[in-house]
């Protein structure tokens, strides 16, 4: 392996030559060595393993960090642990349900944002699963008599539908139903951020509204193509076709270094609640100044490693890590520290001299007549002031 890993420039280089490599094969079988190949739909087949180059060599980038990587080694070691593994399982089934498949992280943060990613989330996974297959030739359609059609998967023989019933219009009109999906949800989504004041404060064009954008135009023109052929009788359907194929060109290689990237990793956090028990609500770690239980072993553990790795070194004088104590101790410690007030010096009732260069008087007792640099009340009176 590690004569074939010095053949490439990286292993990310590597990689992407090994995903190419699979998505080519798994072309050769679903196309029957590439007999059913529909030459309409090579931009889009060019375009597919661009994006499935820039996904990978993303994901390789994300894997590298350190937070990544631990996250990794400790979802690993967790799995191998036998005495853990139905909570483990239960924990990631969990996990997967409610956050992908719900959406409930999302949900929690007001039902019309719930509805919008709903909507824009699985609008995208059914259009991209659709796309895909069709344009690798996962999936295709073979007619086995004139009323009759059979999908082909893999070059495998699946289901028998009847040309004209239900079930194939629902088939024949996937992109549509999800491209309604995915319009709907972007509508929804322009609205609130040109409504909301809160979110437009923080928003940035290039990087929160040009993947709406560009996910609008996606639909709007895949949905103007199927009006051109069912209701207009192929009214420039030829230039329709062309205009809809550059959107999802460039939809499709913007994918992978935009917002639209967290869509694939999303997933992989499934394992972050079984790491660190969120589900049991298992809390193993006490705060070191005021006891109180805040989080567990493994994260605190993980936290410092990640921190380390990072060059962040965030120890006290004690000894102690500053990720050893709870949330209210933290803030406590850090304004402390900003003031200068871990280990007052001199006089504790006089000015105490800041981190920031702003005096502040002493606490706990009434200010002495000296703090203010006025004379001795005797000396006032001797002077018959």
């Amino acid at each position: 392996m590690k004569s074939f890993e010095r053949s490439f420039y990286s292993k990310t280089s590597m990689y992407a030559f090994l995903v190419t490599l699979i998505l080519f094969f798994t072309m050769w079988i679903g196309t029957k060595q590439f007999k059913h190949i529909d030459m309409a739909l090579l931009g889009y087949m060019i375009s597919s393993f661009i994006f499935a180059i820039g996904i990978t060599v993303r994901l390789c980038a994300w894997l590298v960090r350190p937070a990544t990587r631990q996250m990794i080694a400790r979802s690993i070691q967790n799995l191998k642990t036998s005495d853990r593994a139905g909570r483990n399982f239960r924990s990631i089934a969990k996990t997967a349900f409610d956050n992908i498949i719900l959406q409930k992280f999302i949900f929690k943060r007001g039902i019309y944002r719930g509805v919008q990613h709903f909507l824009i989330a699985w609008g995208c996974i059914g259009s991209l699963a659709i796309t895909f297959g069709l344009t690798f030739g996962w999936m295709h359609f073979d007619l086995v008599d004139p009323l009759t059609y059979q999908i082909m998967v893999m070059g495998i023989p699946t289901i028998k539908m009847a040309a004209n019933g239900l079930f194939a219009e629902l088939v024949y009109n996937g992109l549509n139903i999800t491209a309604i999906m995915v319009m709907i949800g972007v509508i929804m989504a322009l609205v609130r951020r040109i409504k909301d004041q809160d979110v437009k404060v923080t928003q940035r064009a290039e990087f929160d509204l040009f993947p709406l954008y560009l996910l609008l135009a996606v639909t709007l023109t895949g949905l103007v193509l199927t009006v051109s052929y069912k209701f207009l009788d192929g009214w420039m359907h030829h230039y329709l076709t062309l205009i809809h194929q550059i959107t999802v060109i460039v939809f499709l290689v913007y994918f992978p270094f935009g917002k639209l990237f967290h869509l694939p990793i999303r997933p992989l956090a499934a394992a972050v609640p079984m790491n660190y028990q969120e589900v049991v609500k298992v809390d193993t770690r006490a705060c070191k100044k005021c006891g109180t239980n805040y989080s567990n072993d493994d994260q605190i553990t993980d936290v410092k490693e990640i921190l380390a790795a990072q060059s962040f070194d965030l120890k006290m004088s004690d000894g102690t890590s500053l990720a050893d104590y709870c949330q209210p101790c933290r803030r406590r410690i850090r304004v402390m520290k900003q003031m200068n007030l871990e280990a007052p010096q001199g006089n504790p009732y006089s000015p105490i001299r800041t981190m920031n260069d702003i005096h502040i008087s002493g606490f706990g007792k009434k200010r002495a007549d000296e703090f203010y640099d006025l004379p001795d009340k005797k000396d006032k009176k001797v002077s018959g002031e």
